[in-house]
């Protein structure tokens, strides 16, 4: 498994709107400087998080976005499956793939099923939060 930009990217915007907005809407302009990320790059990875009511969106002037949550409230692990999807390190863990018909003498299985659910709890029991207190270490 490897986290696209796109992924990369959601987290730290979410991170930005949580150390920036005290509850007031922040401009995604301000944000793309701040994370030196390119605008419309960013007005791509926006929408997801809007449609997965991680943040919400107003237009116009004094608009832009905020988190719809205290940062404690979000797990690492939802922001990135709203961004990448599915976070199984092989196709055959992933949901909705077709029953591997090796699955039964799959030697290998057990360890990726070990392993997704390592990262899974990792990243589900790690917050936006943890991320801005370990900032400050």
């Amino acid at each position: 498994m490897m986290i696209s930009t796109r992924g990369r990217y959601a987290l730290r915007v979410m991170l930005d709107l949580a150390e920036n907005s005290d509850g007031a809407y922040v401009a995604m302009k301000e944000v793309a400087e701040r994370q030196q990320v390119s605008l419309k790059y960013l007005e791509r990875i926006l929408p997801l998080l809007v449609e997965q009511k991680l943040v919400e969106g107003v237009r116009g002037k004094g608009g832009g976005y905020r988190l719809t949550r205290e940062p404690d409230e979000y797990p690492l692990g939802e922001i990135l499956r709203a961004t990448e999807g599915d976070l199984a390190p092989v196709a055959c863990l992933e949901k909705g793939a077709k029953p591997c018909p090796r699955a039964k003498g799959c030697k290998t299985l057990p360890m990726w099923k070990e392993l997704d659910e390592l990262i899974c709890n990792y990243l589900d029991n790690k917050t936006l939060a943890d991320l801005l207190d370990d900032k400050s270490k």
